[in-house]
């Protein structure tokens, strides 16, 4: 990849999301080479800092755009660390390795999964208010970038991951992420995705959270997705 052989002592810091957006963008452009491949490919930002790179993404490829809502499941003892992730129809990713050495019980998974079934419900209402839900989309024989603003742990991607394969059969599956340790790429590549873009693959051992990786990186608001998502509204009605 891109910048897979700079030592982890020279440690890359992107200017912000869309700086990251446009690097991915750029090389993605040598991924799908066809004018045609483009045309029929669609950019899925996860929200909400994926929706900046996915938005960017899509203008370079003159690709479609729209959003996927996977929620990561929080540990008990530190809501910052996924124990994994779920969909909205209940498409469920544990890592298990995490569950088994935290001793999270069953009846806990089940209370977060309840939780973050119903923060997907809310943005689900908010967000697709302005676009139509993915679920509506027929993404068959179509070239799928599903692309967010780091991987820490890959739970969300995962998840996300195992619902588009099982239930829209794309020709062609794509991860778009910025910043991903190593042993998270690995994760991700026996998820069956044809091709992961990364712009720096830190060691597991360096690696602490994906803003660190950043010279910038703000928390990006409801707001901010929304004026991203009624741009391709309008767009869609003109």
């Amino acid at each position: 990849m891109i910048f897979d052989k700079i030592s982890d002592k020279f440690r890359l810091k992107l200017n912000d999301r869309a700086a990251a957006a446009n690097i991915l963008g750029e090389s993605l452009k040598d991924t799908i080479k066809k004018e045609e491949d483009r045309k029929k490919s669609i950019v899925l930002g996860i929200p909400r800092g994926g929706v900046i790179i996915a938005d960017i993404i899509a203008r370079k490829l003159s690709a479609e755009f729209n959003i996927i809502i996977p929620r990561k499941l929080r540990s008990p003892h530190n809501k910052e660390v996924a124990i994994g992730a779920v969909m909205e129809d209940g498409t469920t990713y544990l890592n298990e390795l995490i569950v088994r050495e935290l001793e999270i019980s069953p009846e806990y998974i089940e209370k977060e999964k309840s939780l973050q079934l119903d923060e997907i419900r809310h943005r689900t209402l908010l967000y697709h208010s302005s676009l139509p839900s993915i679920k509506e989309y027929d993404l068959r024989n179509k070239i799928v970038i599903l692309a967010d603003d780091g991987a820490a742990t890959g739970a969300t991607i995962i998840a996300a991951s195992r619902w588009i394969r099982a239930t829209k059969s794309p020709s062609r599956f794509i991860i778009a992420i910025p910043v991903a340790p190593k042993n998270t790429i690995n994760l991700l590549r026996r998820e069956a995705i044809d091709h992961i873009e990364a712009i720096t693959r830190p060691s597991t051992s360096s690696f602490k959270s994906v803003g660190q990786y950043y010279k910038s990186f703000e928390p990006v608001s409801d707001e901010q997705v929304l004026e991203i998502l009624n741009k391709y509204s309008r767009s869609r009605t003109t």
